[in-house]
């Protein structure tokens, strides 16, 4: 394997990291080429969409090389883009070798996610708040409380079946609804529509939201397109699921 090679591997398996956690394209591609340059790799195209990666470099030479790869989208982990953009700094600044460079990387990639419990917490306290923001009163930020703590155990064993994620977030705004529901049908005083509100927020899309209209500003139009299309899909789930759940309570004359 020449050097030419092994410094496009590595970059192209930060770029992978990176785009796999949810950074946005144009960081993915300002971060491979940083780290091709870095070498002394002058001659090198990096092309990134939303789930693929391609890239060559010194293609004139006897040491061209390219490659391609598919990239999945993966819940975000905004940790180990952290830690992956400190890397391409250290790289890029000559503090580090290669050598090193893919043991650390390797260490960015395991970076695990937050224990369940402090999820669980996280999860709860942030469907409270956004229950009392939208309106709702302290007793369905409380029950929203509650809601939110039941939508992350449900999608924490969701996580293990083989469910796309069509699937799961339809089922989980179902869980959500027919929770707060229940609570009102107990004759407890709350609007279940508040709760209902607050505990559909972590299921809504903001941040592929938010890439998809960075994307979009900076040229990459396909990659912003993918992102928003897969945001707006995650919104229409989200509707659906609650609407069924409302539509067949009302049907029931509750």
């Amino acid at each position: 394997m020449n050097d030419t090679k092994k410094v496009l591997s590595f970059a192209v398996e930060l770029g992978d990291i990176l785009l796999r956690n949810g950074a946005e394209v144009y960081r993915v591609e300002d971060s491979v080429l940083a780290i091709l340059n870095a070498y002394e790799i002058t001659d090198c195209d990096v092309y990134v969409l939303s789930n693929g990666i391609f890239a060559s470099a010194d293609e004139v030479t006897e040491h061209a090389s390219s490659m391609i790869r598919h990239v999945p989208m993966y819940p975000m982990q905004l940790a180990r883009i952290a830690a992956i953009n400190t890397l391409c700094r250290d790289v890029c600044s000559k503090k580090i070798s290669l050598e090193d460079a893919w043991i650390r990387l390797n260490h960015c990639k395991s970076i695990p996610a937050y224990p369940l419990p402090i999820l669980i917490i996280a999860t709860a306290i942030g469907c409270g708040g956004f229950a009392y923001l939208y309106g709702g009163t302290p007793l369905d930020a409380l029950i929203a409380t509650f809601v939110g703590a039941v939508l992350r155990l449900f999608l924490h064993f969701e996580s293990k079946t083989a469910h796309s994620k069509t699937i799961t977030n339809v089922l989980a705004s179902m869980v959500i609804s027919i929770v707060a529901i229940i609570f009102y049908i107990i004759g407890i005083p709350t609007h279940y529509d508040k709760v209902i509100i607050g505990g559909i927020m972590p299921l809504v899309p903001g941040i592929p939201i938010t890439n998809s209209i960075r994307d979009f500003i900076n040229g990459d139009y396909l990659s912003g397109s993918i992102r928003l299309i897969d945001a707006l899909l995650t919104a229409f789930c989200i509707a659906v699921g609650v609407g069924i759940i409302i539509t067949i309570v009302q049907l029931g004359g509750f």
